[in-house]
């Protein structure tokens, strides 16, 4: 029953981090269409964010939920008013030019930081079962990404600018015609999409080592399951988060996890393979 328990808590964890780590390239990629290969680097500084304002006296609870995610949105804007807009509909260019944004921002972070930085502590006490011991913060990530899928949801399905987010990027001419201003949805459809990432960057600090490649370690994993959970935002992210958490868990437990990851990615291309509409497209149709 412990063995049961524990893994059950490391593949929701795991299923988690998938979540927060994707919902934010999935607005971006399964909306806008845009490859954004700065995605790694837009967590790592949501993490930055988290760590040098709460070193700085900030509140880690501050820095974590309204302080990375802000500071991010805002890069997310700047990036798209500068470089994404006169760049959509030129996927190549669009990877190029993201590729470079990412090694930018690395190197201007390591420029001015250095190769480490100062973490911050686990802001919540541990538990045990038998031998086994966690951190309530693995419940509180599995908390803020329920949260999240919620309010997305929410926005998307009952909000008007939910509705005519969805119809400017199915439809900008059309959206243009009735008086919506596309390159504003675009841009704030951008910057929404940033401030995901930058909260999932500041929520995964306490648990990650902060360092400025350490978007590199995400980037890759976040693409394979968003493809893999297709089209469909939510449901897609949803499942496929589901779906490599419990394999990316139960590798790891049953070998190591370097092995794990090797598991992982050998799924999602078998995945891929057998359903190259994703998981949504072939269970999810018509599922936001």
């Amino acid at each position: 029953m412990e063995l049961v328990i524990i893994l059950a808590l490391d593949v929701l964890n795991g299923a988690a981090s998938l979540v927060l780590l994707c919902l934010g390239l999935a607005i971006i990629f399964g909306m806008m269409k845009i490859i954004n290969l700065a995605h790694g680097e837009f967590v790592m500084l949501g993490a930055y964010a988290t760590v040098i304002s709460a070193n700085a006296g900030v509140n880690i609870w501050i820095a974590m939920l309204i302080v990375a995610p802000v500071f991010v949105g805002l890069v997310g804007i700047i990036v798209e008013r500068c470089l994404i807009r006169f760049l959509y509909g030129r996927l190549v260019d669009t990877m190029l030019a993201t590729w470079g944004l990412s090694l930018f921002i690395v190197g201007l972070v390591t420029t001015i930081y250095g190769n480490t930085i100062k973490g911050v502590p686990t802001p919540l006490g541990g538990f045990s079962i038998g031998e086994y011991k966690s951190s309530y913060y693995t419940l509180f990530l599995v908390a803020v990404a329920l949260i999240m899928l919620a309010l997305i949801f929410g926005m998307l399905r009952y909000t008007r600018f939910g509705l005519v987010s969805r119809a400017t990027m199915q439809n900008p001419g059309m959206a243009a015609a009735l008086g919506v201003n596309p390159s504003r949805i675009y841009m704030t459809t951008f910057g929404i999409g940033a401030a995901i990432t930058g909260l999932a960057g500041g929520v995964l600090a306490p648990v990650s080592g902060v360092v400025p490649t350490m978007g590199a370690a995400y980037v890759a994993k976040a693409f394979i399951t968003v493809v893999g959970g297709g089209s469909a935002i939510l449901a897609g992210t949803a499942s496929a988060s589901g779906l490599f958490g419990l394999i990316n868990q139960m590798g790891s437990y049953l070998t190591t996890p370097v092995f794990g990851e090797v598991i992982l990615f050998i799924s999602a291309i078998i995945l891929i393979r057998l359903l190259p509409q994703g998981i949504s497209g072939r269970f999810f149709k018509g599922r936001l």
